[in-house]
């Protein structure tokens, strides 16, 4: 997605005044953060800074302690539980290493969000999920295997197939690439950044792979400081290096490495 659209894009997701605390420690305080539809957002920071909690939040899995989250324009906290549901339809979520239920086949996994979300026959979810699976590069005999029978790569991709089950708006990504090799990160990389022009997907992308943030992503969100201290592009991060964290991260010799 190239800058000017992203400047002039619409607000799809919209944090204000975030805070969370586990017992004593308090996470954020005061975040505030946009994401806007059709980008592919990189969330960083350093070690318990929250990012995958961040992600929890957004989506529902965790509640915060004050703050307001607005997704499609409607401020999550005052839906109905039926209007919770439908909005939940709208996204989807790739959790680290997949997530995938063990007990059932890839097939089964990609099934779980049309069972809950829709009334189809069989025939008809067997078919979106072979065209789900086919959309992410894995071959149609994948669907009748489990879990345990999978490569990490592999199980990654059914993951995203069961993410973009309901043909979501907006894709949540769990430090996608962590695990894999060199080569299965950049492919993953380069099938996440053509699923979302294919799609039109907005992607919101929890990573500290710096190969995938200078590769695929239009902005990027930096947790520290209990607060997002900065967003803007890999470059602008790069060249202004405005916080201690962000120098370290973008200026350092993984950086230099990832940006030759």
């Amino acid at each position: 997605m190239g800058k000017d659209l992203v400047q002039t894009a619409e607000k799809i997701i919209s944090v204000r005044g975030l805070a969370k605390r586990f017992g004593s420690k308090q996470i954020w305080n005061d975040l505030n953060l946009d994401v806007q539809r059709g980008e592919i957002l990189a969330v960083v920071g350093g070690s318990g800074q929250g990012k995958s909690v961040l992600l929890r939040v957004i989506t529902g899995l965790v509640e915060p302690d004050a703050g307001s989250i607005q997704i499609f324009g409607r401020d999550v906290s005052k839906l109905s539980p039926e209007e919770t549901v439908d909005m939940e339809s709208r996204w989807g979520v790739l959790f680290q290493d997949g997530a995938l239920f063990s007990s059932l086949t890839v097939l089964q996994n990609i099934q779980v969000p049309m069972r809950e979300h829709l009334d189809l026959p069989q025939v008809i979810m067997d078919e979106l999920a072979f065209l789900k699976l086919a959309m992410v590069g894995l071959r149609p005999e994948a669907a009748h295997n489990y879990p345990s029978e999978l490569s990490g790569g592999m199980r990654k991709r059914a993951g995203l197939a069961r993410a973009l089950s309901l043909d979501p708006e907006i894709v949540f990504l769990d430090e996608p690439t962590a695990g894999l090799d060199p080569i299965g990160a950049s492919e993953f990389d380069n099938l996440i950044r053509k699923l979302q022009q294919t799609l039109g997907l907005t992607v919101y992308m929890v990573t500290h792979d710096l190969d995938s943030i200078f590769t695929v992503c239009d902005r990027v969100a930096v947790l520290a400081d209990q607060t997002v201290v900065r967003t803007g592009a890999p470059e602008e991060l790069r060249k202004n290096p405005d916080h201690p964290w962000i120098r370290d991260y973008f200026c350092g010799e993984r950086a230099r490495a990832a940006t030759a």
